[in-house]
């Protein structure tokens, strides 16, 4: 672990509480998503994996087929565990495709992380009530993105990239 990483969760520590206490006291209904969403954006700052860009579309993408997912399972799909298993088996293909299209330009971890990290902030609110897709699904992402982009400036502030390329051949190397 580097001093930019323990610095990094020291400061992601802080970010949290603040997240929490100030979603709270403005009664944004966002403090549900802090750990998830400061963590994802953590993840999408410390791997070292292509550029800062291409990680972060990427994960947008993700965001956005679990997004798309959702509406096809509530509009077209029976709400059974066929039409869970359908939703996500289909999620998991398309992201596969377009990974596969953009010839790994986009890293497929991303994008399952971005898929993941809806699905995680957003299935127990879908499920509690579907049709209420339309806007329950916009705020859990709104809320969902504010942590995330709380978690990635953090730590992009806190870590040089330079020590994490270099902590990563090296560790390559050993693996050789």
């Amino acid at each position: 672990m580097t001093k930019g990483e323990l610095v990094a969760g020291a400061l992601l520590a802080l970010a949290a509480v603040v997240f929490v206490l100030l979603g709270e006291s403005l009664d944004l209904g966002i403090a549900f998503v802090a750990i998830l969403g400061i963590g994802l954006g953590a993840v999408i700052a410390l791997v070292p994996h292509r550029s800062l860009g291409l990680r972060v579309a990427a994960f947008a993408v993700g965001l956005v087929v679990a997004w798309v997912g959702y509406a096809l399972r509530v509009a077209v799909l029976p709400d059974t565990s066929v039409g869970r298993a359908a939703t996500v088996a289909g999620v998991i293909l398309v992201l596969t495709a377009i990974t596969a299209v953009a010839r790994g330009r986009l890293p497929f971890w991303a994008v399952l992380l971005g898929a993941a990290g809806f699905a995680g902030a957003y299935e127990h609110v879908f499920a509690e009530n579907p049709p209420l897709f339309a806007t329950e699904s916009v705020s859990t992402m709104t809320s969902l993105l504010l942590a995330v982009v709380v978690g990635l400036v953090v730590t992009v502030l806190c870590v040089d990239p330079g020590s994490q390329s270099r902590s990563a051949t090296a560790d390559e190397r050993e693996l050789v």
